[in-house]
């Protein structure tokens, strides 16, 4: 095998299939069909000699093989985009995020920044932004939650968001008027382990909750909290956007609030980055 036996699309489609974990939502992605990602898929590991994905009926996952080889494709494909862009009549700027922008802050921030720029914002959806950021595959990152962010990259904080609970139509918290942020601990609680804004770390020791269902993205998230397995917590916004016919959503009193951030490199696209974060404190809610 030499590097000519791999193509760029091949490229596309396995980095599109890693992040999405969904080979029907990579194909809609790259408007081509199912059978034609997949085959793509399976070409590109033929020619590799290694499985990149372990697949079943239910479940999509990168081997480790595939994780590591992802690190590397990702970082082939920000360098097209980079000698692309430099080309380009129009500079862009990568806003990666994990799931649902805040609104309406996020559409009067791209709106501010590209008219006083010139400049161009592509969003960019990713289980883990802050990976993202490491990878070079976006140039700023829209994080909630009280993750920690790495020593090397800068974090600046624009409003917090307030918390509601969310869980299956089936669930008992139906039939309550509101959940107590201290009696969370009592219900299976459906945490994402990348990108969620509530889990273990929120309570004190001693006052966590009791059981907790891993998923490692927000659509594992979604369906698991749907199938009742367990209630979810998450920010207001979900309600709005959220839009699935098996859940339901409680008011959550005593929570705390959730807080939003802008996180990136302090080297990578610093005068687009400065412009970007100023548009965002001026879009912020009062």
């Amino acid at each position: 095998m030499t590097s000519t036996d791999i193509e760029l699309r091949h490229l596309r489609a396995f980095s599109s299939v890693a992040r999405h974990r969904s080979f029907s939502r990579a194909a809609e992605e790259l408007l081509i069909t199912q059978p034609a990602l997949s085959r793509t898929i399976a070409q590109l590991e033929n020619r590799l000699n290694v499985l990149l994905l372990e697949r079943s009926s239910r479940h999509l996952a990168l081997t480790d093989t595939g994780a590591h080889f992802l690190e590397h494709a990702e970082r082939v494909l920000a360098a097209l985009d980079a000698a692309l862009a430099a080309v380009r009549p129009r500079v862009t700027l990568r806003l990666g995020f994990g799931w649902l922008l805040p609104d309406p802050w996020a559409q009067r921030t791209v709106s501010r920044f590209e008219e006083e720029t010139g400049a161009s914002v592509v969003l960019t959806r990713t289980d883990d932004p802050v990976q993202a950021l490491r990878r070079s595959t976006v140039d700023i990152a829209l994080v909630r939650g009280d993750a920690d962010v790495p020593t090397e990259m800068r974090s600046v904080r624009l409003y917090d968001e307030p918390r509601i609970a969310v869980c299956s139509e089936r669930s008992e918290l139906t039939r309550f008027t509101h959940l107590d942020w201290a009696d969370v601990r009592y219900w299976p609680l459906v945490v994402n382990t990348v990108s969620g804004t509530t889990g273990p770390s929120s309570w004190p020791v001693g006052e966590r909750p009791d059981e907790i269902v891993e998923t490692a993205n927000y659509d594992e998230w979604l369906e698991t909290v749907a199938a009742n397995r367990g209630i979810g917590i998450v920010p207001g916004v979900a309600q709005r956007r959220a839009q699935h016919p098996a859940l339901r959503f409680v008011p959550l009193t005593n929570a705390p609030l959730s807080p939003v951030s802008l996180v990136h490199l302090p080297d990578t696209q610093r005068t687009l980055v400065r412009r970007f974060l100023d548009a965002a404190l001026q879009s912020t809610p009062e």
